[in-house]
């Protein structure tokens, strides 16, 4: 399987590391492209960079880690590039708020997940994955004895599968929170995000618990 990360910001890169040290052949992407090259060189064999269009046709599973405004954008733009595809969204409808924290920038009840899932053409399937953590935690928690739990929320039992064994791949240990509707719940300020009721990174007990 070929995973294709666009965006190499601070979430996009750490999840790109994780996955590449788990042994996942990973193509990068972003608006700046000698950035996405030195990731991919710093990763090895199992990277390499592209245009955002050559990664998507390259991939099974595409990962938007970039801002909301932005994937959906990108979503229109290659509409037809993914069909087929599972699409991860790891976004969070935040905001810098001027004041050292953020604010939510969608309605209060609504989600960045249902906003994208329903974006998506026919054919493409949808799951929320890879944003209940901080990056900071994204990056420190992986590949721990035991695993810090990842969140994920899908309606679509296939697309979980595969995300699920990507998390594993990514070092940490998978927890389905829902359906699509689930996504405001690992969002941040939602009861399962490491900034929200959680509160902070939970190992599988209390991540069942709080599921």
């Amino acid at each position: 399987m070929t995973v294709a990360i666009i965006g190499t910001g601070r979430i996009g890169a750490a999840l790109a590391r994780n996955l590449a040290r788990g042994g996942e052949r990973v193509v990068l992407a972003g608006t700046d492209r000698a950035r996405a090259a030195a990731l991919a060189a710093e990763l090895g064999e199992r990277a390499r960079s592209a245009s955002v269009a050559d990664a998507i046709d390259a991939a099974d599973v595409v990962v938007f880690a970039v801002w909301l405004d932005v994937m959906q954008r990108l979503i229109a733009e290659h509409r037809a590039r993914l069909v087929g595809r599972i699409v991860v969204d790891p976004s969070n409808p935040i905001a810098p708020d001027g004041v050292g924290g953020f604010v939510k920038i969608i309605d209060e009840r609504a989600s960045a997940g249902r906003m994208i899932a329903d974006a998506l053409p026919e054919g493409a399937a949808f799951v929320k994955a890879f944003g209940a953590l901080s990056a900071g935690t994204l990056a420190e928690a992986a590949h721990q004895d035991p695993p810090f739990v990842m969140f994920y929320a899908t309606n679509d039992e296939v697309a979980g599968a595969t995300v699920s064994a990507l998390i594993r791949t990514a070092g940490f240990e998978p927890v389905r929170a829902g359906g699509v509707d689930a996504s405001i719940r690992i969002e941040v300020f939602g009861a399962l995000h490491e900034y929200g009721a959680l509160g902070r990174a939970v190992h599988l007990a209390d991540a069942l618990a709080a599921r």
